[in-house]
């Protein structure tokens, strides 16, 4: 490994540059795009020591600014902790249901799919009106589908009586979740901080070199190209369905496992205007069907030399997302120009405001959706690969979405390598 002396290590890397789904793109009008909305925060010292490192000073800290889009209004994030920026009637219906569910004895159960459980969390009012069309519109999977066991910290479960007492005293509480503040880089987007972590390494990195098949038996690894590269230890890091079925040796019930595996797709569709900068959001949410995206990032907010020049007094830039899947099909047709129409709907920029440029960046694998299959076919795959020395670990190599964070694929690497080299259990991975 390139650690602690270890040199003896190859990257192999499918795309043309690092960074994978947190990669960053500049675009022929010279706007700066993510492949998502990405934000830096952490639970790893691990992950705080590799920032440090590779970009010392090199970002800026915000103090994160959400809201949600709903009826017209815009409630501030959390959501369920700010229900007094409804209109009357919609708060007074969100309130009842979530005091009503809150004082009900009994829980949902611990296998409870993901609707079951907003249900009986939340009650009818915040579910119909923003957890489940929104969740819905972000995993383009029926939450009845998705198993609540990744809840923890992605969900905020406010106290019934605190939520009443926000209502009343018309207090907003937006402090709630790990992100509440977030850095990002002063230029080159979320990329350039695996950009120059792997310019560290560079000469150890593979650039276009995606997998064809992996040998367990032989401990071989052939590319597209045909070439072959032997090991002793395989990390991977790419998708945990397209390992299983590249590997020649798996048998049926492992390859049964990998299609239990769900996942969504995400469109990432960017519009740089001429129009500066003036909302004062990080990013916001809209759950509502008339807006074709579920996410949009004030993205010119998060660093000035996202737009041309640095010119955040001539130039803004809109990062929106879509989710997709087999169940939800995305609609391309006219896709920039509805994108367009949705950002000026919500009145996120001036009107009239010219666009300079449109970035359209669709994402294959965007999210592992929890599926109610998922830690079955989990239990079934990971030891059976572990067996063979082949560690599956990131994103879409875990498969678990709770883990999933930038900090957590950071800390996941390092905790295999320390398991390979030294024999230390993993702290961030889990089965």
């Amino acid at each position: 490994m390139v650690a602690e002396g270890h040199t003896d290590v190859l990257v192999l890397e499918d795309a043309a540059v690092a960074g994978g789904l947190a990669a960053s793109f500049v675009d022929p009008a010279g706007f700066t795009w993510d492949r998502g909305g990405h934000v830096v925060f952490s639970h790893y010292g691990e992950f705080d020591s590799l920032l440090d490192e590779v970009m010392g000073d090199d970002v800026n800290h915000h103090d994160r600014s959400s809201f949600i889009r709903i009826a017209d209004s815009w409630v501030a994030y959390p959501f369920q902790n700010n229900l007094h920026h409804l209109p009357a009637d919609l708060a007074q219906d969100a309130l009842l249901g979530l005091v009503e569910a809150r004082t009900t004895p009994a829980d949902p159960s611990a296998d409870a799919d993901f609707g079951t459980w907003m249900l009986a969390t939340f009650g009818p009012g915040i579910c119909d009106q923003f957890m489940r069309p929104y969740n819905e519109k972000v995993w383009a999977w029926p939450a009845s589908t998705m198993n609540a066991n990744w809840i923890a910290e992605r969900v905020a479960v406010p106290d019934w009586r605190q939520a009443v007492a926000n209502v009343v005293h018309r207090r907003d509480d937006v402090a709630w979740g790990p992100n509440n503040r977030f850095a990002f880089p002063i230029e080159g987007g979320t990329g350039e901080i695996y950009r120059r972590a792997a310019a560290t390494v560079d000469a150890h990195i593979r650039y276009g070199s995606a997998v064809r098949s992996v040998d367990v038996d032989e401990r071989v690894v052939v590319l597209e190209d045909g070439s072959t590269h032997g090991y002793d230890t395989l990390i991977w890091t790419g998708a945990l369905d397209l390992l299983v079925r590249s590997v020649v040796q798996a048998p049926d019930e492992l390859r049964a496992a990998a299609d239990q595996l769900v996942h969504n797709s995400v469109t990432v569709v960017g519009v740089g205007y001429e129009s500066p900068v003036t909302d004062e959001a990080s990013w916001l949410y809209f759950p509502e069907p008339d807006v074709p995206f579920y996410r949009a990032s004030n993205f010119a907010k998060y660093a000035p030399a996202n737009v041309p020049g640095s010119r955040t007094d001539v130039y803004s830039s809109w990062m929106t997302e879509i989710a997709s899947s087999p169940y939800r099909p995305l609609d391309t047709e006219g896709l920039g120009e509805r994108v367009d129409a949705g950002i000026r709907h919500a009145g996120l920029v001036e009107d009239g405001a010219a666009v300079v440029s449109v970035h359209i960046d669709h994402i294959p694998y965007a999210y592992p959706v929890p599926s109610l299959g998922r830690d079955a076919a989990l239990r079934t795959i990971q030891p059976w690969l572990m067996e063979r020395s082949v560690f599956s670990r990131g994103r879409f190599g875990a498969w678990r979405y709770e883990i999933g964070n930038m900090d957590h694929s950071v800390k996941q690497g390092v905790d295999v390598a320390r398991r390979v080299l030294h024999g230390q259990p993993e702290e961030a991975w889990f089965l």
